[in-house]
């Protein structure tokens, strides 16, 4: 199984557009050391040829012009994405659909019965896609127990779960949360047994979710934010990070520490937020990270199980 790391920032990017905190300006002013990264997004194949495309970011026509196998100009009209699963319905985790609405094929997407209620109504992205391209909604179950299977994606067996966690802003239900608002994802390569969980939100780690991740060769989550208060500190946002839905990487039952009991799972974060000191390679929260066995994605990165 490959893994391919098409963006690794949070809603935004790196560096966000109206941003200046030092993150950003530094990296603008080349004086701080770390790369640019577009908004986060992955894709997955068993075959290296057929790929499963997870979530579309608003920058999905550069990601895939950065990754030519999602391109392989078989004939005059081609792709090689077979499917697109959608973890939740958020603005950067989805735009990307209408950036792949021309050919006549349908987009085949797998999904919660929540987002596709949420893109069908409080932004009905999916009914627009009814007048190009056209729309195959597949639903997915949560239970962590059914697994599911992509046509032409050779190789490759899913299981979701639900995660904790509210809908997006525009959302009818945003203050009533239900099951499947947002997932997280265990993908099994069925050749050789290895295992990949993704999930790029990520609040706490909930009583279901730790026999999924003893099965996992990686672990692929949620790294928006180093601390709880980052957004409050910088004064950016009156709300922490736990109340959004994104466990901190520092403090008591940060992330650092959720993560340390999975010892032979390579350990990767991903869905960084720009204002996060992680993102500079030689900031001491990183040396932290790295002293903790964990890795920090950027664009372009691949790992294979």
């Amino acid at each position: 199984m490959q893994i391919h790391v098409l963006g690794a920032g949070a809603g935004g990017g790196f560096p966000q557009w109206n941003c200046n905190c030092p993150n950003c300006d530094g990296l603008r002013k080349g004086t701080i050391k770390a790369k640019r990264r577009t908004q986060s997004s992955i894709c997955v194949s068993g075959d290296g040829i057929n790929w499963v495309l997870f979530n579309t970011s608003p920058d999905i026509l550069q990601q895939i012009q950065e990754f030519p196998p999602l391109q392989p100009a078989r004939a005059i009209r081609d792709s090689g994405i077979v499917g697109i699963v959608l973890i939740d319905a958020q603005i950067d985790h989805t735009t990307g659909l209408l950036m792949l609405r021309e050919g006549q094929v349908k987009r085949e997407i797998w999904c919660t019965d929540m987002v596709y209620q949420d893109l069908t109504t409080g932004n009905p992205l999916l009914n627009i896609l009814g007048h190009y391209c056209g729309v195959n909604h597949h639903p997915i179950a949560v239970d962590g127990q059914t697994t599911f299977e992509i046509p032409g994606a050779a190789n490759l067996r899913f299981t979701a779960v639900a995660l904790k966690s509210a809908a997006p802003p525009y959302s009818p239900h945003r203050n009533d949360p239900h099951p499947g608002d947002t997932i997280g994802v265990l993908i099994e390569d069925t050749n050789t047994g290895k295992k990949c969980w993704y999930s790029p939100g990520l609040g706490e780690i909930e009583p279901h979710l730790p026999p999924l991740l003893e099965q996992a060769d990686c672990i692929m989550v949620d790294g928006t934010f180093w601390t709880n208060t980052e957004m409050i500190d910088m004064g950016l946002m009156t709300k922490t990070a736990r109340s959004i839905g994104h466990l901190p990487q520092s403090g008591e039952g940060g992330m650092m520490e959720a993560l340390s009991p999975y010892k032979k799972a390579r350990k990767v974060l991903i869905h960084i937020n720009n204002t996060n000191p992680i993102l500079r390679e030689d900031s001491a929260e990183r040396a932290e990270l790295e002293r903790h066995g964990i890795e920090v994605a950027y664009d372009g990165m691949d790992i294979v199980l």
